[in-house]
């Protein structure tokens, strides 16, 4: 074709116009696994920080969670009005990609630093830290994941670009789980330290090369990403709805944002990973006989080796399922493939913890995988149902509100590891774990640790998921956007953008 792009003909349908090129598709990818790496060591790692190394009160780190969600919950909407409202000479959606990296890099470094302060005085700097991080990384992330929207028009290379960037995000969010076990292994054999001390240059390193390369990585797609997609903005007319009514009003997209806060619990395979192996499992050579200091080194590798295997699992689960969704896609609708991934995850969680804890750690591998696997579905399959809810919204109201959808998933995603957080920290308070008693010239050896916490940690990696699993199927069997009535918005959709002029750009050459 003479703009470049291509078509396709799918089988019993009329000819597809492709619109984004390779090269872009690729760029757009890599970008995501660049924000994976930033975001993985808060999501999966904060916690762990926060209680065991900079030893912050458990229950300031609650509250510190939760009232952060309460201003993300005005933040996160409010920054996808702005992006909605508001279009420059480069693009709605991809100045924010590029005026972030450095700001997001400096925070994540600060977040995983600790000063020599008082603990008053801590408690201020990681508040301080912690939601700055938050707010900015918010004006990153609502326009990044909102870009396919407005990269491509056509329903399923707008699935495949989400499912692709999601992929390689999942890749990205890996990185600092190797990072943690290659310093776990390393470091006590190259420095002195022991201990929180050793532990707090462990997280200052892995910061470090996580929010550089991270936020270099992120800040290269802004190069080759075209935003088509522009639908005008449309002031609010008298009578109208306001753009947060018309999200709350969208059933579709309401029902996406309750499975994702349903399913937070998912999160804790990964977010409770390095507790567990802090607190539940030692799996190094018999401790009898060593000296103190190479008792902190066996210790130490457990801790890498435990949390390492967790994240590999979850991490083998949840890639897996991501790559296969495009094909999964062809062959069966969103609402199939959430409800039975998630109800096998379930069932997988419960023979987790029962064989984990009854048999042996070891033979629970194979069901933290099982488990992992609903991790790579939602993460992928709930963007894209937010971007068919709003296909439906644009449909029904002529508004399309691109960036605040967005925002709704990214509010639902730091809610999700907050309150994931929130459930370890609520562990520590029930069983009263003090890390400055704990944890201190020496890493604690699980095995001194009391059977009640020790499978109190365990559940929140096997048993919170599988209730959390069960709980967020609920709601999408009642998810219609599915089949034939999908396929109609999309045609409705097509025609009522000829008949208010929207023009979409068209790509570079898609081969």
């Amino acid at each position: 074709m003479d703009d470049g792009a291509t078509t396709r003909v799918e089988a019993g349908s009329a000819e597809v116009k492709r619109y984004v090129p390779k090269k872009e598709f690729w760029a757009y990818a890599i970008g995501g696994l660049g924000q994976g790496m930033i975001y993985a060591i808060m999501s999966s790692y904060i916690s762990d920080f926060y209680l065991n190394v900079a030893q912050l009160p458990a229950l300031f780190v609650l509250l510190l969670m939760l009232l952060a969600r309460v201003w993300d919950a005005v933040n996160d909407p409010l920054m996808g009005v702005i992006v909605d409202r508001y279009t420059t000479p480069w693009g709605r959606l991809k100045p924010y990609v590029l005026m972030t990296p450095i700001p997001v890099a400096i925070l994540t470094f600060l977040m995983f630093f600790v000063p020599n302060l008082d603990k008053g005085s801590m408690m201020v700097y990681a508040a301080f830290t912690y939601i700055l991080w938050g707010m900015v990384y918010t004006v990153s992330d609502v326009p990044f994941w909102s870009l396919p929207n407005a990269m491509t028009p056509n329903e399923s290379e707008r699935a495949n670009t989400l499912s692709f960037g999601r992929t390689l995000n999942g890749i990205g969010s890996a990185m600092p789980m190797a990072i943690f076990f290659v310093l776990s292994l390393a470091l006590p054999h190259m420095t002195a330290k022991t201990g929180v001390e050793l532990d707090k240059l462990k997280y200052m390193i892995m910061a470090l090369l996580c929010a550089v390369v991270g936020s270099v990585i992120f800040a290269s797609s802004y190069f080759n990403v075209k935003e088509r997609v522009n639908v005008p903005f449309k002031q609010k007319r008298k009578g109208e709805d306001s753009a947060l009514k018309r999200i709350l009003k969208c059933r579709p997209l309401m029902l996406v944002v309750i499975m994702g806060v349903l399913s937070s619990g998912r999160y804790m395979v990964q977010a409770a990973a390095i507790h567990v192996a802090r607190y539940s499992f030692y799996v190094g050579p018999a401790l009898e006989g060593l000296t103190q200091v190479e008792m902190e080194k066996a210790i130490s590798s457990s801790v890498g080796i435990v949390s390492t295997i967790f994240m590999v699992c979850s991490a083998v689960g949840m890639f897996g399922s991501m790559l296969i969704m495009p094909l999964l896609y062809k062959k069966f609708d969103y609402r199939k493939i959430v409800v039975v991934s998630c109800l096998a995850g379930s069932v997988s969680g419960v023979l987790m913890c029962l064989l984990g804890w009854f048999v042996s750690f070891w033979v629970a591998i194979p069901f933290i995988v099982i488990t992992s696997i609903p991790l790579g579905v939602l993460n992928i399959t709930s963007y894209t149902m937010i971007g068919d809810s709003l296909d439906y919204m644009e449909l029904k109201t002529g508004h399309r509100d691109t960036a605040l959808g967005s925002a709704c998933q990214s509010f639902v995603n730091k809610l999700g590891n907050a309150l994931a957080t929130s459930m370890i920290v609520v562990v520590y308070i029930i069983f009263s774990i003090d890390p400055s008693k704990v944890v201190g010239d020496y890493t604690v050896n699980p095995n001194d640790i009391s059977n009640n916490v020790r499978f109190g940690m365990f559940s929140l990696v096997s048993l919170v998921p599988a209730a959390s699993l069960l709980l967020c199927s609920i709601p999408i069997f009642f998810y219609d956007l599915v089949g034939k009535k999908k396929e109609q918005v999309m045609e409705d959709l097509a025609k009522a953008r000829q008949e208010r002029n929207v023009i979409i750009g068209d790509g570079d050459s898609a081969q």
